[in-house]
């Protein structure tokens, strides 16, 4: 929804108005897959994924003189789901059951 814009006009701002919210969208889901993926092939991906779009941004937006958007956390350092946000367990993980003390 962020890349429906209307136009202004300025094909240079437009492009940037629409491809930003784009990569954004990339990052948000790179960083979900930090929190909850397991794969470390998928994990390191993600992380080159948040980078480069950060990056792409950043060009775009110093291109036609806009701000620079506000730093963020490296791909390392996701932050975890807070207490409060309920997440439910992907299919192939089973709950854990408390060992037997002996």
């Amino acid at each position: 929804m962020g890349m429906d814009i209307t136009p202004s006009g300025n094909i240079d701002q437009d492009f940037v108005a629409m491809m930003a919210p784009h990569h954004q969208g990339a990052i948000d889901m790179a960083q979900a897959y930090l929190r909850f993926g397991h794969n470390e092939q998928l994990r390191r991906l993600a992380q080159e994924i948040i980078v480069e779009q950060q990056q792409e941004i950043s060009a775009m937006r110093l291109a036609v003189g806009l701000p620079l958007p506000p730093p963020v956390a490296a791909p390392t350092q996701v932050a975890a789901p807070s207490a409060t946000q309920q997440t439910m367990p992907s299919r192939d993980q089973q709950p854990e059951t408390p060992k037997e003390s002996r």
